[in-house]
């Protein structure tokens, strides 16, 4: 499997929590008060052949918080939330999902979202 990584840390436009807007200089949520916590964003470019087999290796590594999937053109395709425990029977749908996006675009690119620290 051949894929091309670049990785970036990047403040969360959203608090995880109450799903308010924070701004990337705050250190708490304005809303609820909870913690702004930074995220480093890793980008893979993997044909459509690998789409599947990469992304359910990026969940058994854990640590991630979403992934997210984009054609060559870089429109969102899919938007999977992740949240511990949802590995297993729950993912299920959106492995089906994707393989049916890998069937309609030839090179895609993954983008995951994992907790900083």
């Amino acid at each position: 499997m051949k894929t091309d990584q670049k990785e970036v840390i990047i403040q969360v436009p959203y608090c995880e929590k109450c799903g308010a807007e924070v701004d990337e200089d705050w250190k708490f949520c304005r809303s609820c008060g909870a913690p702004v916590i930074p995220v480093r964003r890793e980008e893979f470019s993997v044909s459509s052949d690998d789409l599947v087999k990469k992304v359910k290796q990026l969940l058994h590594e854990g640590n991630v918080r979403r992934v997210i999937v984009k054609d060559e053109e870089g429109k969102t395709l899919m938007e999977i939330p992740v949240t511990v425990g949802v590995i297993g029977a729950l993912i299920a749908p959106w492995l089906a999902a994707l393989g049916a996006i890998a069937a309609l675009a030839a090179k895609c690119t993954i983008v995951v979202e994992r907790k900083q620290g």
